[in-house]
Parts: C-alpha cells; structure tokens; sequence
C-alpha cells in the first residue's frame, strides 16, 4: 500500500478535512506537524518541480506571511532564498502539503486530490 506523507498543522480546518478525505479514501498516511518539522529544502524543491514556482509553496493567507510583507518581496526572492526561508517557518508553507507516489499537491481541493489521487 502506498503510504501520503502528509505536512499538516493540528489546529488547521483544512488540514482537518484534507486527513478526513484521504482516510475515508482509505489512503495510509504519514503525518507530520509542519510547524516542529517543516519540508526539509529537498521536499520543497521537489514539491516546485511538482507545481511550476516556489511561489506556490507560501501561505499568503498567513499572519506571518503578512507580517514579513511577502507579497512584495517575493517579487524579487530567488528560489534558493525561498527555500531557506520555508524550511526554516513551517508556517509559511500552504498547507496541507502532501506527497504520494506519482507526486504532489498543496491546499486541499476535493475534485482535485480525487483526480490526482486515483
């Protein structure tokens, strides 16, 4: 059985529903709190080959996101700063964050994961 290694944060409604979705599927999963252990920069570069730009990995609805005015400078970011900068915050990272065996996805879309999932 092939086992979703899942980033996911214990409070976080969406992380919730996404772990309900993936039991009800009757997936295995893995689960990891992202705020003690975040992606490591291996899984995040893997998660942008998965989903086009880094700028896909942030959380821009996060307090800190906001507070570290990320919209502007993420403008200008390299992908090797991003990298340090997710790795380091897990709350910067879109959650949920998932890898399966044939790849990844952040956020939790239904009719997505059920496509991609299947």
């Amino acid at each position: 059985m092939n086992v979703i290694k899942i980033y996911e944060a214990k409070n976080c409604s969406t992380c919730k529903k996404a772990l309900k979705f993936l039991l009800n599927h009757n997936y295995a999963v893995d689960r990891v709190d992202i705020f003690k252990t975040p992606p490591t920069k291996g899984e995040l570069k893997k998660m942008i080959g998965y989903l086009g730009h880094f700028r896909f990995l942030f959380n821009t609805a996060g307090r800190i996101y906001h507070e570290m005015n990320l919209t502007e400078k993420i403008k200008t970011m390299t992908e090797e700063e991003a990298l340090d900068m997710l790795a380091k915050n897990g709350r910067l990272v879109k959650r949920p964050f998932i890898f399966f065996k044939e790849g990844g996805m952040v956020g939790f879309e239904p009719k997505s994961w059920a496509l991609k999932l299947k």
